[in-house]
């Protein structure tokens, strides 16, 4: 800067630097007309960051800013234990616990706890909607909206989490997702049954189940809904008039093209989606991701309970399940509990030794019925699990699963001497 002799090393630096230089001569101290009195300069406060150069004209903000560099939290939610870096943000936070909704919406009423969310809604009135899209003809406000849109027809999903390789339409989505999957948190618990919930707009779409409430009213024939994703689909299928798209090999019904095209696929047989990795190829792209995960061997979705993990969501989901329900019957011998008295008097032969189910054929005993009816096609020959690929048949449905992994040629089991993967846990 030619005035003072200062040099930045960015533009935006500079451009601050002389907001302070206007700031200092004008309207901040007396001129004086007369050439022979010196003009007092008032001795200004240089607030700028020693670690990004940002300059701020009151030492509170500087202060503040630098949280962004230490991480520094020192505001905390008393309900939840969140840490927040300013108070203002806490405050916005704690609204979700207490429901305040300060920011209304004039046209429809409808109550946010933020002012951005208001925002982002306002626009969802605006009778002049000029970005449309080319592929369905529907138009939108703002060209954001637009973009997001597109998104549902292209396929992309630009936002990726970092911890299992998921990818989403927007960034909201993948927040959404981080702190329901991996950050396990579950601050927002029902009064009602003591049911917690990832977040504030789940425990209230649950509320309205012991309240009855259904607060989404349709228009046209007064039928009310929980929540207003069911409304909005309510609407579309029964009173828009919207020509649907119609599969002509079968008939079905879709309220998108990009849906309709999925379904196509699955008559033409055709896979546009191929893994990099060992060829195989899948309808839609989600089918891919989920594949690639059996390649770096990644396990993200971890059990809480037992510490047991999972390289897909579905797969935890299901084994969650063997927590939650009731186990009334005990072993005597080792303590494991089971949700049936079948399954106990089955596990208590291991214990006992006892092996009820014998052989015809050799005189060999069994703990199990299915593990004799196994054993008994060894003598019969019967071999009733067929390879749809190459006709190979297998006396058993493990040894066909095992055996199908040759053709999809995954090889989920890595040999832990030298690291070669291998289709089977056993090589």
């Amino acid at each position: 800067y030619m005035q003072c002799g200062e040099i930045f090393s960015e533009h935006s630096y500079f451009k601050t630097h002389m907001k302070t230089q206007n700031t200092r001569n004008t309207g901040h101290f007396t001129h004086s007309t007369s050439p022979s009195v010196p003009v007092q300069m008032p001795t200004v406060k240089n607030n700028a960051c020693k670690v990004c150069g940002k300059v701020f004209r009151r030492s509170s903000n500087l202060n503040r800013h630098m949280r962004t560099h230490t991480g520094e939290k020192p505001f905390e939610c008393k309900e939840c234990r969140k840490p927040f870096t300013t108070y203002s943000r806490l405050m916005e936070h704690f609204r979700i616990h207490t429901g305040e909704k300060p920011y209304k919406c004039k046209d429809c009423g409808k109550a946010f706890t933020k002012r951005s969310g208001l925002t982002t809604h306002e626009p969802t009135h605006a009778s002049e909607k000029p970005y449309e899209c080319n592929e369905c003809g529907k138009a939108f406000a703002s060209s954001s909206r637009l973009t997001q849109h597109v998104r549902t027809h292209s396929g992309e999903r630009p936002y990726i989490c970092k911890e299992c390789g998921r990818a989403f339409l927007t960034s909201s989505y993948l927040r959404n997702h981080i702190r329901r999957t991996h950050s396990g948190e579950k601050p927002y618990i029902c009064r009602e049954c003591g049911k917690a919930f990832h977040s504030s707009s789940y425990l209230r779409r649950h509320v309205r189940t012991h309240s009855g409430e259904r607060p989404y009213i349709c228009k046209e024939c007064g039928k009310a809904f929980l929540n207003s994703s069911y409304l909005h689909n309510h609407v579309r299928k029964t009173h828009s008039g919207e020509i649907p798209f119609i599969c002509g090999e079968c008939g079905k019904v879709f309220h998108a093209s990009s849906y309709l095209r999925r379904h196509v696929r699955t008559h033409s047989g055709e896979r546009p989606y191929i893994c990099k990795e060992c060829g195989k190829a899948f309808l839609n792209s989600s089918y891919l991701r989920k594949h690639l995960i059996i390649h770096t061997g990644k396990k993200p979705y971890e059990c809480k309970e037992c510490g047991k993990a999972y390289n897909r969501c579905n797969l935890l989901l299901d084994h969650l399940k063997t927590h939650m329900v009731e186990k009334p019957f005990e072993c005597n011998v080792c303590g494991k509990s089971f949700q049936y008295f079948s399954y106990l008097t089955k596990h208590i032969r291991i214990h006992t030794g006892v092996k009820p189910y014998k052989c015809k054929y050799c005189g060999k005993a069994f703990t199990t019925s299915s593990s004799r009816t196994e054993h008994v096609r060894t003598h019969t020959g019967e071999r009733p699990y067929e390879c749809k690929e190459c006709g190979k048949s297998f006396s058993s449905s493990s040894n066909l699963i095992h055996h199908v992994k040759i053709h999809t040629t995954e090889k989920p089991f890595k040999c832990q001497e030298c690291g070669k993967p291998h289709p089977h846990p056993y090589f």
